[in-house]
């Protein structure tokens, strides 16, 4: 379940919950509000949890020495080292 119907079913339970006086035989609305509130509350944690659990993984690559007879840049000289690291997260996160 994502964000959008997590909060649908949050504002649906709330409106069936709070806002309608109809009275049908049988069935509690004001229950089955509560009990979509709840589910929407459950889902938006578990949600919220995954999103937030993901592992954000940094690559490091390593390129040997070049082969003998050719010419690179001197930069290059007995192995170079880069990494891929995750950019920062935006300003106000």
């Amino acid at each position: 379940m994502g964000i959008g119907a997590s909060i649908f079913l949050l504002a649906v339970g709330a409106i069936l919950a709070f806002a309608v006086n109809a009275h049908i035989s049988g069935i509690d609305i004001n229950v089955i509000g509560w009990i979509l509130m709840a589910c929407g509350l459950v889902g938006l944690v578990i949600t919220l949890w995954y999103w937030n659990s993901r592992r954000r993984t940094v690559v490091t690559r390593r390129t040997q020495a070049p082969v003998a007879g050719t010419t690179y840049p001197a930069e290059r000289a007995e192995y170079h080292e880069t990494r891929d690291v995750p950019p920062p997260p935006p300003p106000g996160y």
